[in-house]
């Protein structure tokens, strides 16, 4: 449904605990396209199941399917990207079904996201430095070098002086 121009976008925000790597699709053709639906999520990575639902919720002349993926991050993936897809004249209603995950499952899915928030959190600072060279190189006039280490360009009259920073100290200025 087309929203209007004053209209702000409506946003979601999902937790771990919403996502899930099972997936309901709703608004799907009741034309027997359970194959080309399950390529359709395949394409976004490995799927175990596909299969169709007995929902009762559910539009005239059209079916709800039920996906399973190997992994969350390729269902988040498929979500977002298929979510409100035309597919074959209908638009796709997919969801999150973390009520269908088993004890194992959920705990697959916390560990991963700990694994996940650990590995962002241990990044040394200068990994930080390189992602955001551009806003130092604009804020400070200061360019990432090959040995780790920044230069800072002088704005004095003198133009020819550099003074080097190494990256440790760099991180002061913030």
């Amino acid at each position: 449904m087309p929203r209007y121009k004053d209209e702000p976008p409506a946003i979601r925000v999902y937790t771990v605990c919403d996502e899930s790597k099972y997936l309901i699709v709703k608004n799907v053709p009741a034309l027997g396209c359970g194959d080309e639906l399950s390529r359709l999520f395949g394409s976004y990575g490995d799927i175990e199941e596909c299969k169709p639902m007995d929902y009762e919720d559910c539009e005239p002349f059209t079916d709800v399917y039920w996906v399973k993926f190997r992994q969350v991050n390729n269902a988040r993936f498929a979500k977002r990207k298929l979510d409100e897809f035309v597919f074959l004249g209908n638009r796709l209603q997919v969801s999150y079904a973390p009520q269908y995950e088993s004890l194992s499952d959920t705990k697959e899915k916390l560990e991963g996201r700990r694994k996940e928030v650990l590995a962002r959190l241990s990044r040394k600072p200068c990994q930080y430095l390189n992602d955001f060279s551009w806003e130092i190189q604009w804020v400070y006039g200061s360019y990432p070098r090959n040995t780790g280490e920044f230069q800072h360009i002088s704005h004095n009259a003198d133009s020819s002086s550099m003074t080097r920073v190494t990256s440790d100290k760099v991180w002061h200025y913030f």
